[in-house]
């Protein structure tokens, strides 16, 4: 409010400046030009509180221009009669024949109807820093509901992850145990291994690249144990060190998809295993046996859940293609580690 008072105060004494009569008292010039004050002030809180916000804003041009053009119309009416008035009041406190009105009526039109523009412009730009500091406000709550729950839905992924490789690996130890089978401890002290990672090296957003090949070696000494001489696996890494860092988790489930789903062909199961690392581009590609019978769905929901993730933590930034013909099933995943900034 005591804005307001100010601006109109200040406005009162441009008019008395600018559309005063030349040759008399200020008092006369401040009376002359107070009588202007009132159309001024009408016509501006129009445009601001009204047309501007409820026709230009939402983009109803056709209703703000009739509108506008009313406004005007009306208030040059009201800018005449006020300047009739004005002149008779000041000229009955004070006759003097050397001061006749010094404007013409068009130049206080334009006075006025300057006044109206400035504040209207003031209005728009005054609408538009708060509508962009409200979008930038949207955008964060956004961005970070978005965070949220991405952050939730990986851990929903992992906890999918963690009991589907728990199942395979005791699995794998519980057929050895009915068998009595001697390597059955050492088989034990690899899982606890492997849980040791699962339990708490997934809880970091990142580990090396090398930690995660290096578990992925266990596992598959683990599977050796019960495979023995059906199994046949190579793998080939290149360019891997321990300043690579990825999310937990990421290639493992690869690895534990192709022996849950690997089917023995000429009574072995044969896997190649390949992880390359060259300019922060990282290919991982795996291939396994399987046989004609074991179905187009053998990828099962272990792979679903390992999209997901993907899609999560390397948006645009990744490639995976699966393929399957009559005796092998192959993955091939590259990713742009360099790009990647996210956590996981």
């Amino acid at each position: 409010m005591l804005t307001h008072l100010t601006l109109w105060v200040l406005v009162l004494l441009f008019f008395s400046f600018f559309i005063g009569l030349e040759g008399a008292d200020p008092v006369a010039k401040f009376i002359f030009s107070a009588f202007f004050l009132p159309v001024t002030i009408a016509t501006t809180y129009v445009f601001i509180y009204n047309l501007i916000p409820n026709y230009l804003l939402p983009k109803r041009y056709f209703k703000f221009s009739l509108y506008a053009f009313y406004a005007f119309v009306v208030s040059a009416v009201f800018i005449i009669v006020s300047a009739f008035y004005g002149f008779v009041i000041a000229l009955e406190l004070e006759w003097n024949d050397s001061f006749p009105i010094s404007k013409s009526i068009f130049y206080i039109m334009i006075t006025i109807y300057l006044v109206v523009v400035i504040a209207s412009a003031f209005s728009l730009l005054k609408n538009n820093f708060s509508s962009a500091a409200k979008n930038e406000e949207l955008k964060n709550r956004i961005l970070e509901a978005q965070l949220k729950l991405k952050e939730q839905e990986l851990q929903y992924l992992k906890m999918q992850i963690h009991p589907h490789f728990l199942f395979n690996s005791l699995n794998t130890i519980y057929g050895l145990s009915l068998l009595n089978d001697a390597r059955t401890p050492e088989m034990i002290l690899q899982l606890s291994d492997l849980l040791d990672y699962i339990l708490y090296q997934t809880s970091k957003p990142l580990v090396s690249l090398e930690d995660e090949i290096n578990h992925i070696q266990n596992y598959i000494s683990l599977e050796k144990k019960r495979f023995g001489e059906d199994l046949n696996v190579k793998i080939f890494t290149e360019g891997i060190d321990e300043r690579t860092l990825i999310p937990p988790m990421l290639l493992l489930p690869f690895v534990e998809n192709s022996f849950k789903h690997g089917r023995l062909e000429n009574g072995k199961l044969e896997m190649v295993l390949h992880v390359i690392l060259k300019d922060g581009k990282l290919d991982f590609r795996i291939e396994n046996s399987v046989n004609e019978h074991s179905g187009k769905n053998s990828a099962g929901i272990g792979l679903a859940n390992i999209k997901k993730r993907l899609a999560l933590l390397f948006p645009g930034n990744h490639k995976l293609n699966i393929e399957k013909t009559n005796d092998r099933f192959q993955v091939a995943l590259q990713i742009e580690l360099n790009r990647y900034h996210g956590k996981d």
